[in-house]
């Protein structure tokens, strides 16, 4: 089996492919190659591996990858939404047109590949319902749930003519993410846990009373094979899914981080108002009843104090 990882120098992308190399295996095949592509050559250690320094939606370039003939295509790789907020044109080539310059190759090239595509709650629009049901209807509020919606139309569309087998996974926030802070507009969800934890101060932007949905890495990780792995005869037309996740307040994080790591590692933390971020915020949904993903064999961490403790194990010596 050769599997490709677009975004695969990024934080999921490098889990990822670290998961599937200490595996061997994907949907009962033994794996044979993995080719990781994005804007910087992605490091690896696997002799499995093979990186590719290209954009994606330059012209030519999925053409190039998918003559790779992948048999299962991660399609991981995006601008995350304060950027894609703060710069619409770059946003829309990169999470629009690079995913369908990826989807066509994968239409006009035999066979028809399983794709999981990460999506987001960004494609959701406030006002909610509490919590969200699997059925409420996406609109999204930012050009980045704009982007990453049409991805996913494109996605069932493809899947339903038969040119690809699309798996879509609406992310909830991934928390703690390692290594330094990125330009999404959630970073602070993670900068609160993962600064404290090495020492440093961290800032808060928003209020306390902040609701949000989170998942670890290493579930997020584990959505994304085990949606390679899914019967997708179970999913019919409707081939996006909400991951469940953990719905906390940024008061509960908190009041997690000082339970796992004490009161002193909580006292880095600064509330600093932003209302740019805050305003972002304000149009993301809080919790959801993700009943499907979870009837399809979706697990999510059990609270936020596993998460915090998974980034302790699996990542805090690393930074």
């Amino acid at each position: 089996m050769r599997i490709l990882i677009t975004g695969g120098a990024g934080m999921l992308g490098r889990k990822l492919t670290r998961r599937l190399v200490e595996r061997g295996r994907l949907r009962a095949e033994s794996i044979d190659a993995i080719d990781l592509v994005d804007l910087v050559e992605a490091p690896v250690d696997s002799g499995l591996c093979a990186t590719h320094a290209a954009d994606l939606s330059r012209s030519g370039v999925a053409e190039a990858l998918v003559s790779l003939r992948p048999d299962v295509v991660f399609h991981l790789a995006g601008v995350v939404s304060g950027e894609a907020e703060a710069d619409f044109d770059k946003g829309m080539r990169v999470n629009l047109d690079g995913t369908r310059q990826l989807f066509d190759a994968l239409r006009l090239a035999p066979g028809a590949p399983r794709v999981v595509y990460t999506s987001s709650i960004a494609v959701f629009g406030a006002p909610f319902p509490d919590p969200i049901p699997d059925d409420f209807h996406p609109t999204p509020l930012t050009s980045y749930g704009t982007q990453k919606l049409i991805g996913e139309a494109l996605l069932a569309d493809y899947s339903r003519r038969g040119f690809l087998d699309g798996v879509g996974i609406r992310l909830p926030t991934v928390s703690v993410r390692p290594g330094s802070p990125n330009a999404a507009a959630s970073s602070f969800f993670s900068g609160i846990i993962r600064e404290p934890l090495a020492g440093r101060e961290a800032t808060l932007p928003v209020s306390p009373d902040v609701r949000h949905s989170h998942a670890s890495p290493r579930a997020a990780v584990g959505f994304l094979v085990h949606a390679a792995e899914l019967d997708t005869s179970r999913l019919g037309p409707r081939r996006n899914l909400t991951m469940p996740g953990v719905s906390v307040t940024v008061a509960e994080q908190i009041e997690a981080l000082g339970r796992v790591a004490g009161p002193a590692v909580v006292d880095l933390i600064r509330e600093e108002a932003d209302p740019v971020v805050a305003a972002i915020v304000a149009g993301w949904p809080e919790r959801f009843d993700a009943v499907r993903a979870g009837s399809l064999g979706f697990e999510a961490d059990g609270s936020y104090d596993d998460i915090i403790r998974a980034y302790v194990e699996d990542d805090l010596g690393a930074c």
